[in-house]
């Protein structure tokens, strides 16, 4: 449970407030449901070295992975810790509202401008909006429904299709326990499923399976599988869970809860060593789907076989991730000033207007930062907000199975990786196209005077003189457009989006 310690109203309205991050958020809704029990706050410094190099807190309580909060560094600038008047931070949602306070008792001086904040919390308000809030329920009360006194955890991360069904109810019969679900619900799963479609789909699976009680969980990853494990044994062991099974390629053990995966293996964190298990046969012998091939017949509109899917499970699925031609998807361009990128994408947007099969919105950078920024500077700071704005804008488009061409600069590698994952998040899909024409041609053309001007000094931070470009790792199309053929690279893009299923074959070739 969080920590009893209270101050006046009167210092909690003139605390500092903080909206923390999204894997924060998560955080802080475990720490406050005793979920993450036996912390009682945010760890401070000494206590995340500690658990990094011992997997143990200082006093030698184990535990798996830092739980951490780090706030930027003006926010904190007011907070003494030394004085219990002047140490409380509160933390809101992303609307404001309050959700809990922070008693500081550390501050460490992070990377990039932002601050450790270590201390425990208390809750000061609720969270009273949110999608399956009804199955948001704390530790303790999901307790008073176990009716066994062995319980079967299974951690559901992803679509429950008969294989792992068969599992569950074969690994249920014969521990003759009660099924507990969590489902995590902190962003996109491993197979990008936003949470609420995950949630649908393993509601609609619900009578397939024995007496099963579900909870959806604010449990993040941190992309340590080993780790991520430890930390979900944990939460499930708060839940009640005594035994865990494993659906996933991977899952490791802890806190006094017996660990079983497909391999009947568990996992024993008493003596820390895998054992054979012998409870549990393996129920489901014929070959399961891999998830690419379930996605691969999503995306060109094949049914889900029966035998493999649920048809009430196949059906969320479809619903969540429908044909690519019916899907929305963010076709984002970058590349450096003058290489053609809205060029492109115009001749793109118009050729998907005359055929009329798909809805299209075009946002063009420079038009973008005067609508959406306010006509930012060309910082890096500035750069990266700007790219988050036409992020999420795209995905939006995206979300409403639209088609959104995007076509700023965006430099930098954390800016379009940030625009990738708003995209999945909205549940669209995201192709990033590299406009690879050199810096020389780029110069040539120079229409808008902007590398003139750096060249002379009169204008900083231009992309490619004065500014850096992070060329695309993970560029779906590199094209270059140092030549005259509009139409030709034009075309090559509208074929990759073709062949990928998103624009039908009929129709186009029009441009």
């Amino acid at each position: 449970m969080v920590s009893e310690w209270v101050l006046p109203d009167e210092v909690l309205a003139e605390a500092p407030s903080y909206t923390p991050r999204a894997h924060e958020l998560a955080d802080l809704e475990l720490l406050l449901s005793g979920a993450y029990s036996p912390l009682k706050g945010f760890m401070g410094e000494e206590e995340a070295t500690s658990v990094v190099a011992t997997g143990a807190l200082p006093d030698g309580t184990g535990w798996p992975t830092p739980v951490t909060l780090d706030a930027p560094a003006e926010v904190v600038a007011s907070i003494d810790s030394s004085s219990p008047m002047t140490r409380v931070l509160v933390l809101t949602d992303p609307e404001g509202a309050p959700l809990a306070a922070v008693d500081v008792a550390s501050l460490t001086t992070q990377p990039n401008e932002r601050v450790r904040v270590g201390g425990a919390v208390r809750r000061i308000g609720e969270v009273q909006h949110g999608p399956f809030r009804r199955l948001r329920v704390s530790p303790q009360e999901v307790r008073k429904t176990l009716t066994t006194p062995r319980v079967l955890g299974v951690i559901a991360d992803r679509p429950l299709h008969r294989p792992q069904l068969a599992q569950i109810a074969r690994a249920a019969h014969t521990l003759a326990a009660h099924v507990l679900l969590i489902v995590p619900v902190a962003g996109l799963g491993p197979e990008q499923l936003p949470p609420e479609a995950l949630v649908r789909s393993i509601l609609a699976a619900r009578d397939r399976l024995p007496k099963a009680s579900i909870v959806a969980v604010p449990l993040s990853r941190r992309g340590d599988d080993v780790r991520d494990g430890l930390l979900s044994a944990r939460v499930a062991a708060a839940y009640g869970a005594t035994h865990l099974l494993s659906t996933g390629r991977f899952f490791a053990g802890g806190a006094g809860v017996r660990i079983m995966v497909p391999r009947q293996l568990y996992y024993d964190v008493r003596d820390g060593q895998w054992r054979a298990n012998d409870e549990v046969e393996p129920p489901y012998r014929r070959q399961a789907l891999s998830s690419p091939e379930i996605f691969d017949m999503l995306d060109r509109g094949f049914a889900l076989p029966e035998w493999h899917t649920p048809p009430a499970v196949a059906t969320e699925l479809r619903r969540a991730r429908p044909p690519r031609h019916k899907r929305g998807v963010v076709v984002f361009f970058t590349g450096l000033a003058g290489a053609g990128k809205s060029t492109i994408a115009r001749g793109i947007y118009d050729s998907i207007l005359e055929t009329g099969e798909r809805t299209v919105s075009l946002f063009d950078g420079d038009v973008l930062r005067r609508v959406l920024s306010a006509n930012p500077a060309f910082t890096p700071e500035d750069n990266e907000a700007n790219i988050r704005r036409i992020g999420f804008v795209a995905g939006q488009v995206g979300h409403h199975r639209g088609i959104a061409l995007c076509c700023p600069i965006a430099p930098y590698e954390s800016g379009r990786r940030a625009a990738r994952r708003m995209a999945a998040e909205a549940g669209s899909d995201f192709v990033l196209v590299h406009v690879s024409t050199p810096v020389e041609v780029c110069e040539e053309r120079d229409r808008k005077g902007l590398y003139a001007k750096a060249r002379s000094g009169k204008l900083d931070s231009v992309t490619g003189v004065s500014a850096p470009y992070e060329v695309p790792t993970d560029a779906d199309v590199t094209i270059d457009n140092s030549g005259d053929d509009v139409d030709a690279v034009v075309s090559e893009v509208l074929d990759y989006l073709t062949d990928g299923g998103w624009l039908e074959k009929t129709g186009l070739g029009i441009r």
